[in-house]
């Protein structure tokens, strides 16, 4: 019965005579055995392919006959024997060469056909994979008889990919075999017992299409799979997408690169409110297409690939400020959290990705990166740095936060021969401002930056955690000499370091790693950047510190006082070891010792110890157990050093970044006009104080007034006879500067309209905002209408 056996279609004849039949036709139905277990007939084969090379314009006419033998043995048949032969028949077929190219053959119908036998769902394992298979080296045949043909240019359109690509992909994501790294288990496409892996062999017919994929191709042939991706929710997990992209990457050409780097940006653009674990899944995605192609060409894509990374860090963070508030208002309060963790993910996804792609990066790019990301930090008072300078919001941290960590791995493993390049004012400025914020977090972050660019000996390492070191040649520094370059960036800038170095260690909430990451801050400057000159400096920059923590007038904690005494004991021990001068490691040392007796708080071993005992004020006449600055300049009197500058106090040079960023990161001042009306006001302290005769005597008692002013003009003429010609400059032009902005302030506010009587001062994200209205629309009381 029909049942029983296979159905052998019999040739069509003309009538009742076979021979009048065209020859072709007769050549194809040779080739059907009776019985398909017995295999193709090899010479009857033979005998079709060389007709059909002999007759070219004969080739479209076989084509269509093979594919109309084999849809009435589909449909008709309950076998699929000879599905296999006519799979090979046209593959034979596609690789003949023809000497004259066809302006009329479309291969739709090849195409469509294929592509539904690489879906089959047969129910049969064994059957349901041959036809798959069949299916997959028919598509295989097309892509080879059609790519390299100049007039079939219109296998690359939107109608023809979007059958093949997810045909094979459909392929490769049911096949158990496929190794998930990108890299077939089997080349061949044979599966462990020498039967043909459709995941195999589609991943092989894959990546064949993508490499013959030409420039104007790249873009219609990524887009199926980033289509299949979405419609089987393959973002999350994400093991499959990945792997498919490590295909694409290595098969194309290197230089369409970032045609694929340009398409999943724009996927991921589409997918901005998706769920998190979708945007993370195409960012990791996006990470491992940067990583591959960061080793050869990403061409124009560089600062487009981060842009568009800031973009979606920046969503993220306000999608989890977002749930956050929600959270706050009681609703759903588990869920919400989960989705705040979510956006962690993308966020530490998008991190890791700007990364490991500014990384591998060439320093040139790479600091033009640096300069780029530092452009979307929000920073106060900087115009030119446009994100979020005017809406300071709570907001603000969490995306500082995130773009500083973003920079440490940038400028991780950066190597500038020059510090000018590598820290310019542009990128320099902004991130000193970021180091005067209130918050101990944000200025570690900053110092790790530095670290970053200033360590190109990668010392850091064996600097490791603040502590008197006892033999610093062990350690085995690297180090050259300084060039002229760091001289002069020394000189330009070396006051605006020590600045900041200098307000940094005031803070009350400096942790004990803050004080590590100075401590790495001053002994990387001195490895790095340090002459003659500059090590004076950071010695009167040390006792300074020490000044600070013993006068104490910004009533600071005594951890902190005690944390400076500590820093400023570790680096001094360094320095003197560094420069190798017995004489100044002596005096070092000596008070080292005294205060391992007498004050072990003041050492970084001890201080930063949990529960450490501290003292309940600093002595300051115990003088053996402070640095003493008439020992040091001896110890340094001779050839080399200008000991002489060390009597002249380090004093850190004011400049408007004080008024500008000082100091909140979350709220700004109410207003100026406030500010200026509340300065003029006395303190009600100083109303409430008792008039006594000790206070009158003190008031007419001038002597030490006179005292205190003589030792101020002499320390001015001092000062301008001895000090640097760069720091006198730097000290009047933060003069000039804070006289400019008090100017610029009042006549700010003689033209500014006046306020409305019923006009409310409101803030808005951290923004003072002043409701004016015209005269003529003011509301007056009746009291003062006639």
């Amino acid at each position: 019965t029909q049942r029983q056996q296979p159905l052998i279609l019999k040739p069509r004849v003309c009538g009742c005579c076979g021979p009048l039949r065209p020859r072709y036709k007769r050549l194809v139905d040779n080739i059907f055995p009776e019985d398909p277990k017995d295999g193709l007939s090899k010479s009857d084969m033979e005998k079709l392919t060389f007709y059909a090379v002999s007759a070219p314009e004969k080739l479209d006419r076989i084509g269509a006959y093979l594919a109309e033998r084999l849809m009435a043995f589909t449909h008709n048949a309950p076998g699929f024997g000879s599905v296999y032969y006519l799979r090979q028949e046209f593959v034979k077929f596609a690789n003949i060469e023809e000497d004259t190219p066809s302006y009329h053959r479309r291969y739709d119908f090849f195409v469509s056909q294929f592509s539904a036998m690489c879906h089959s769902t047969h129910e049969d394992v064994d059957t349901r994979k041959r036809i798959r298979v069949a299916g997959i080296k028919g598509l295989q045949g097309v892509v080879r008889k059609t790519v390299n043909d100049e007039l079939q240019a219109i296998i690359w359109e939107p109608q023809h990919m979007d059958k093949l690509i997810p045909s094979m992909l459909f392929n490769m994501q049911d096949s158990d075999d496929l190794d998930r790294a990108g890299h077939p288990s089997t080349p061949s496409g044979s599966g462990q017992d020498g039967e043909e892996n459709p995941g195999a062999l589609a991943e092989s017919c894959f990546r064949e299409l993508l490499g013959r994929a030409a420039y104007g191709n790249m873009n219609n042939a990524v887009r199926p799979v980033l289509v299949h991706l979405d419609n089987h929710h393959l973002w999350d997990p994400n093991e499959f997408a990945v792997s498919c992209f490590r295909i694409i990457m290595y098969s194309i050409q290197a230089q369409h690169s970032h045609h694929v780097i340009q398409q999943v940006l724009n996927h991921l653009d589409t997918h901005n409110r998706n769920t998190p674990r979708v945007r993370a899944g195409i960012v990791q995605v996006l990470l491992e297409t940067v990583a591959i192609a960061a080793k050869g060409s990403v061409g124009p894509t560089v600062l487009e690939v981060f842009n568009t990374l800031l973009k979606h860090l920046r969503m993220s963070v306000d999608f989890e400020l977002g749930e956050t508030s929600r959270r706050n208002s009681g609703s759903s309060v588990s869920s919400n959290r989960g989705k705040e963790s979510e956006e962690r993910i993308v966020q530490n996804a998008i991190i890791q990705t700007i990364g490991f792609f500014g990384g591998n990066l060439p320093d040139y790019q790479r600091a033009e990166v640096m300069m780029f990301i530092m452009g979307k930090v929000p920073v106060y008072g900087t115009p030119c740095h446009t994100l979020d300078t005017v809406k300071i919001g709570s907001g603000t941290k969490r995306i500082q936060t995130m773009l500083l960590s973003s920079l440490i791995m940038v400028t991780s493993g950066f190597k500038s021969k020059s510090m000018a390049a590598a820290l310019p004012p542009p990128f320099l400025d902004p991130l000193f401002s970021i180091s005067l914020m209130e918050d101990n977090e944000l200025r570690q972050l900053v110092l790790e930056i530095l670290h970053n660019i200033i360590d190109r000996h990668d010392n850091r390492a064996k600097l490791r955690g603040i502590r008197i070191i006892p033999n610093v040649a062990a350690l085995k520094i690297k180090r050259e000499k300084i060039s002229k370059q760091d001289v002069a960036f020394m000189k330009k800038h070396g006051q605006q370091l020590y600045r900041h170095i200098y307000l940094g260690c005031k803070e009350d909430d400096n942790s004990h790693k803050n004080f590590e990451l100075l401590f790495t801050t001053l002994a990387v400057l001195t490895i790095e950047l340090a002459n003659e000159e500059v090590v004076i400096d950071l010695i009167r920059l040390a006792v300074a510190l020490q000044d600070m923590a013993l006068a104490n007038e910004e009533n600071m904690s005594m951890f902190i006082r005690c944390g400076i005494m500590a820093l400023v004991a570790a680096y001094l021990n360094f320095l003197s070891q560094m420069i190798a001068n017995p004489p100044f490691c002596q005096h070092v040392s000596k008070v080292i010792e005294l205060r391992n007796m007498d004050a072990p708080y003041l050492l970084p071993e001890h201080i930063f110890r949990d529960k450490c005992p501290t003292p309940e004020s600093l002595d300051k006449d115990d003088r053996p157990l402070y640095f003493q600055t008439a020992d040091m300049a001896e110890c340094l009197a001779g050839p080399g050093y200008n000991a002489e500058r060390l009597s002249i106090p380090y004093v850190p040079q004011v400049t408007d970044e004080d008024r500008l960023t000082r100091r909140k990161s979350f709220v700004d001042t109410i207003s100026l006009q406030v500010d200026i009306v509340s300065n003029s006001l006395p303190d009600k302290s100083q109303l409430a104080e008792e008039i006594t005769f000790e206070t009158l005597k003190k008031a007419i008692d001038t002597t030490g007034l006179e005292e205190q002013e003589r030792e101020k003009r002499r320390q001015v003429m001092e000062k301008f006879q001895k000090a640097p010609f760069e720091e006198i400059a730097a000290h009047c032009e933060s003069k000039a500067n804070m006289l400019h902005d008090r100017l610029a302030q009042i006549f700010e506010l003689t033209i500014r309209p006046p306020p409305s009587p019923s006009g409310v001062v409101s803030i808005s994200a951290g923004h003072a905002q002043h409701q004016s209205v015209p005269v003529y629309e003011m509301k007056f009381p009746d009291l003062c209408v006639y």
